[in-house]
């Protein structure tokens, strides 16, 4: 039987996770505060709590156990990250960065790559907007890839203005 392969959402408190989880998806219901680990079909919404205090980074890495690709979400009105520097080198799963809120007027699109670039040492970066539904292609397709290489051919074969590979 073939491994189905899953994602695990990880980001800040605010950043988007529940609502490109709820995007991602197709479903049609309002994001709200994440409380604990939650499962829907191929992706695990994890809470902000997990990655803005290191004492719970153990869950973000018994979770990336159960999934192939941890996706890094950086929100783009907020000027700074929380992930330390190569923060992905730390889990051996599959990286996929990901910008969110990129159609706020308040985004700082640039700003957002290059903090994600500091955190994923190799991958794709994908620049999303869940409210208009840019980018969220390219997150399924990039899931469904078994290694860097593939979704480096991917992201260079792909026309797209939402994906970058670093």
């Amino acid at each position: 039987m073939a491994v189905k392969n899953r994602a695990m959402l990880v980001g800040s408190i605010g950043a988007g996770k529940s609502t490109l989880t709820n995007a991602l998806l197709e479903r049609q219901v309002e994001a709200v505060k994440t409380q604990t680990l939650i499962y829907y079909d191929w992706i695990v919404d994890t809470p902000g709590e997990y990655i803005e205090n290191p004492l719970f980074y153990k869950n973000i890495m018994a979770t990336a156990l159960e999934v192939t690709h941890v996706l890094y979400l950086q929100d783009a009105t907020r000027k700074k990250t929380i992930f330390p520097p190569s923060f992905s080198m730390g889990i051996n799963k599959l990286p996929i960065g990901v910008i969110t809120k990129s159609d706020s007027e308040d985004a700082d699109v640039s700003l957002a790559i290059a903090e994600l670039e500091r955190v994923i040492t190799k991958g794709p970066i994908v620049v999303t907007s869940s409210l208009k539904g840019e980018g969220l292609q390219e997150i399924r397709d990039l899931v469904k890839c078994k290694s860097l290489k593939e979704m480096k051919t991917y992201a260079e074969e792909t026309p797209s203005d939402y994906i970058i590979f670093k």
